[in-house]
């Protein structure tokens, strides 16, 4: 299986640097294992559209596309779970 390259939205550097270091280095090699593995187990599908995932690591959250004509997975948001899907 070919490996996916990680794109982040410019606007998601911005919301990791609100959240604390240790949980941001968690979150950096949650996303980093999703090259290889973009659905990982307890991966959701968001509904209302046919590319976006959510992976959970701990209290936060990480909104993904998976685009696979491309082999990209873009990182759309990350954030705290009261407030991603606001």
């Amino acid at each position: 299986m070919a490996s996916y390259q990680i794109e982040w939205r410019p606007s998601t550097r911005k919301d990791l640097r609100r959240i604390a270091p240790s949980m941001v280095a968690r979150i950096i090699q949650a996303v980093e294992n999703l090259a290889t593995t973009p659905f990982p187990p307890g991966s959701v599908k968001l509904t209302g559209s046919d590319t976006a995932w959510r992976i959970r690591i701990a209290d936060y959250r990480v909104i993904y596309q998976v685009l696979n004509d491309r082999l990209v997975i873009e990182v759309v948001k990350v954030g705290h779970r009261r407030d991603i899907y606001r």
